[in-house]
């Protein structure tokens, strides 16, 4: 199969559009007809207490859930109109356009700093000469919030990086094949604050030039960062779903359900 070169022109800000998402392990159903629109250069948090179906609905949206052994789903995922679950459509051609970071950092622990950065192009079938290569590594990792901490020691492993590096690093890999939307799984749950506010900082501002849709278990950072918010809920024995969504002031303030009221208040959760 032919290699893709690489282009670095930032693409098009891109809305991701779910339309009644359901969502199976085995028999069990984790998600019952989620629909959720994530617009356009904006932060969307995703909230609701463990076991809803968030992180699910997080992986879903780039194809992840299809790989795990008796999963199944039914519903569309829309990005910019089509459909990721096409049948000609690829999961590498998903993973190019809709990048994932994960609740713990996980950068290759071996492989240096800037290869870390790289190791997504040949996942993506995208190649480029050595000097833009350099250029891309410098790119990505200045989006991230981490080039002037590591532009002295490139050569180093990823593992010797602090965890909060660690996950900035990740992100640069992320963005380093130029995706269009990013999916954030609880990327500061297990940070410490400076750290969290450092990642915090870097997703409002690469919100300008990617769509980024985050889980978090933390209010008060979905209050921050977000500029839009889905409630998940499961209650005992059913499937998780949307009970309210909106912006992220209004959901907060007034919303319209009393349950999505007492979980933001802390009243469960």
């Amino acid at each position: 199969m032919p290699t893709e070169v690489l282009h670095l022109p930032a693409a098009p800000l891109a809305e991701l559009d779910a339309r009644n998402i359901s969502a199976w392990f085995g028999s069990r159903k984790v998600l019952h007809q989620v629909s959720l629109t994530m617009r356009a250069g904006e932060i969307t948090a995703l909230i609701g207490p463990s076991g809803c179906g968030k992180s699910t609905f997080l992986r879903t949206l780039n194809r992840m859930h299809e790989l795990i052994p008796s999963a199944a789903l039914a519903g569309e995922v829309l990005l910019d109109g089509q459909d990721i679950y096409e049948p000609a459509r690829t999961i590498t051609d998903a993973r190019a356009h809709i990048g994932m970071v994960f609740q713990k950092p996980n950068p290759f622990p071996a492989m240096s700093i800037y290869d870390n950065v790289v190791s997504g192009l040949k996942l993506t079938n995208k190649r480029a000469s050595r000097s833009r290569k350099d250029d891309l590594v410098e790119q990505s990792l200045q989006r991230a919030g981490l080039w002037k901490e590591v532009r002295d020691r490139l050569r180093q492993p990823g593992g010797s990086l602090s965890g909060g590096q660690q996950q900035r690093l990740c992100i640069a890999r992320a963005l380093a094949v130029t995706p269009r939307v990013l999916l954030m799984d609880e990327p500061c749950s297990a940070l410490d604050p400076t750290s969290t506010r450092v990642i915090e900082q870097t997703m409002m501002e690469l919100a300008h030039e990617v769509t980024i849709v985050i889980v978090t278990h933390n209010m008060q950072q979905a209050q921050r960062v977000s500029d839009r918010c889905a409630f998940f809920l499961a209650a005992q024995g059913t499937p998780g779903e949307i009970v309210e969504s909106g912006l992220t002031s209004t959901v907060f303030s007034t919303p319209t359900d009393p349950r999505t009221a007492d979980y933001v208040n802390g009243r469960f959760g």
